[in-house]
């Protein structure tokens, strides 16, 4: 079987991304106002120039109310509002790449339980859910954390759910988005339909594959034959005593129900029951909990300063907990892909060149990957791409630190805000090694190579 390479071509559905590294998604915080396609394109076009396969544009809200994670996310449930965004995708196509839009609901995860500012804002919006909140959840409720007033979706309220990632995905598809990413996992409502701790329904929605299948359903009746993929959650990193949960044997089968009703490429992920740690590793982001900036929208978000520095204190211990590890997910995806047939994407803690070349294997039983993503990264390096593509040895500058995380709570862009990072992106900018065109035409494309590996103090400043 020939060498699968990070530079080959790669078939999802009928879609050829031009090669396997992908800009996996990330929140950009553009919302929907006159500046949205604006800010998508300057978030996401430097990633297609610089090379990248496949960019996925981060969770987009398939509702016009309620539904929203994290504020700053973009509704995508006008069709004249995504017919703007052809903008961005002819910006994408522009430089030979590929995209996909992540479609989301954030059901029991939504602002509407954890922001106490848009509850107040907002205080006719009710949470939907699978079932009744577990009952560990209803306890976090009476000590006042979190707030639940959740309505229980009917079975007909689940089709309409459905339908309405049908209706976005068709929207999309005339805007020239080349595939459809399904958000299911990282606790938003399609991962709290597969798993047991959220669903306890006795209907046919029980079933922790048929919300999924409902989904493809519409988008294949909806938008025709585009490309879906969605990530598929293991709850492998749930608290001891806290289940039931999903097991990598249960990721695995669901894996396996989601390619035979027509999924054209999987990404398994493992994770918690919660919104937590698990899904970004790394250190704890003790400079942006400190920064006064964004203390405000803290107390905004979690109301109180106290409170806040309450969900400091839990963010710390689950850093001790969820410690960083390099591509965390490979095992699970490799278990995947030995069991079906379509493209298995990988992601999570991946941050070198080397590390990508090694999940893809030779494209046979010992790889564990079809295509590779990153995401954080793309903050400090929005044109990393030019790198990875062209630097054997090439690792990111990203310290998995998780400073650019943390002031997304308070409403805050994405961005990288640690200094030696940026000093080192800086210099590399500088050394001309975002260029996407060095490495073609026959030049060395290691030549006057810098990955950025050295001493913060030895580079210039980059934050400009």
């Amino acid at each position: 079987m020939p060498v699968a390479r990070l530079t080959d071509p790669l078939a999802i559905g009928g879609v050829t991304v031009p090669n396997r590294l992908y800009r996996a998604p990330l929140l950009e915080h553009a919302g929907d106002g006159p500046d949205a396609v604006d800010t998508l394109i300057g978030d996401l076009e430097p990633a297609a120039a610089a090379g990248a396969g496949l960019v996925c544009q981060g969770a987009t809200v398939v509702r016009g109310e309620g539904g929203c994670a994290a504020p700053g996310m973009t509704r995508v449930h006008d069709p004249e509002f995504v017919a703007e965004l052809s903008r961005l995708t002819d910006a994408i196509h522009a430089h030979g790449g590929r995209i996909a839009i992540q479609l989301e609901h954030g059901g029991l995860r939504s602002m509407e339980t954890w922001h106490h500012g848009h509850r107040a804002r907002n205080p006719g919006l009710r949470q939907l859910a699978v079932s009744e909140p577990p009952r560990l959840l209803r306890f976090l409720d009476r000590l006042g954390f979190l707030e639940y007033e959740a309505h229980v979706l009917t079975t007909e309220e689940c089709y309409d759910l459905a339908a309405d990632f049908g209706r976005s995905a068709a929207a999309a598809v005339d805007a020239g988005y080349d595939l459809i990413h399904v958000a299911g996992a990282n606790m938003g409502i399609v991962h709290q339909f597969a798993s047991p701790f959220y669903n306890r329904r006795d209907d046919e929605f029980g079933d922790p594959a048929r919300f999924f299948e409902a989904i493809r359903d519409e988008i294949r009746d909806r938008a025709g034959d585009v490309p879906v993929l969605t990530k598929v959650p293991a709850e492998t990193e749930a608290p001891p005593g806290v289940g039931p949960t999903l097991s990598t044997d249960d990721c695995v089968r669901l894996c396996r129900r989601l390619e035979a009703v027509g999924y054209d490429a999987l990404v398994p992920v493992n994770g918690s029951v919660f919104w937590d740690m698990s899904i970004v590793r790394g250190a704890f982001p003790g400079d942006s909990w400190r920064d006064e900036r964004f203390r405000a929208g803290y107390v905004d978000a979690f109301g109180s300063l106290p409170r806040a520095v309450a969900v400091a204190a839990a963010n710390w211990a689950e850093s001790l907990v969820y410690s960083r590890e390099s591509a965390w997910n490979a095992n699970l995806c490799r278990r995947v892909r030995e069991r079906v047939d379509v493209p298995v994407l990988c992601e999570g803690g991946i941050r070198d060149r080397p590390t990508t070349e090694r999940l893809l294997g030779d494209g046979g039983a010992d790889a564990a990957a079809d295509a590779v993503g990153m995401a954080r990264p793309f903050y400090a390096e929005p044109a990393l791409p030019a790198r990875l593509l062209h630097e054997s040895n090439a690792r990111v500058v990203c310290e998995d630190c998780n400073n650019c995380v943390v002031p997304q709570a308070a409403g805050e862009a994405g961005v990288c805000r640690t200094p030696a990072v940026l000093r080192r992106a800086g210099k590399l900018r500088k050394a001309g090694a975002y260029d996407p065109d060095r490495g073609r035409d026959g030049a060395d494309p290691d030549r006057g190579r810098d990955t950025g590996d050295h001493d913060a103090g030895d580079h210039e400043t980059g934050d400009d």
